[in-house]
């Protein structure tokens, strides 16, 4: 054999070697971590103004939005599963309302998220702060927590 024809044969074989390698690390490094799902959607959006009641009246004249006691209620399907339904909420509270503190904001974000549990233990272990214990309720389960910048954060899993 000549030189080009050994040079040519032993890039080949070391590009056969380095993908056989890479196949075999990629795949090991996929099936030994699973990457938890953390949020998976917006929940709700909650804001604080002088009165919610005249809020929720001017939003139904002007928008159409027809928001009661809590506030107005969108539903939607999930992407992956359309069989399943999804919802956000939209709610104006009083601007006296204690519901967003620690929080000094006039707003909170509530985010859809699987297995809360786990969550939380994670965001402990990264040294989140948690506000309070996570509470269960027929809708869902829930827990707070505050984020970088002090914003009250609310972590909602939906009940199934």
């Amino acid at each position: 054999m000549n030189k080009t024809s050994l040079l040519i044969l032993g890039l080949i074989t070391s590009f056969c070697f380095g993908f056989a390698f890479r196949t075999i690390t990629v795949k090991q490094n996929k099936s030994n971590t699973t990457k938890m799902k953390k949020v998976t959607g917006i929940g709700g959006i909650f804001f604080k103004c002088k009165d919610p009641n005249k809020m929720k009246e001017w939003y139904k004249t002007h928008l159409g939005l027809d928001a009661g006691q809590y506030g107005a209620n969108f539903e939607w399907r999930q992407a992956e599963d359309p069989t399943k339904k999804g919802s956000t909420q939209w709610s104006p509270f009083a601007e006296t309302t204690k519901y967003f503190d620690p929080s000094t904001k006039d707003f909170m974000i509530n985010y859809r998220v699987e297995n809360l549990e786990a969550l939380v233990e994670q965001l402990k272990n990264e040294g989140v702060t948690i506000v309070d214990k996570i509470e269960a309720f027929d809708y869902g389960k829930f827990v707070h927590i505050i984020d970088v910048e002090g914003n009250k954060v609310e972590l909602w899993e939906p009940a199934e």
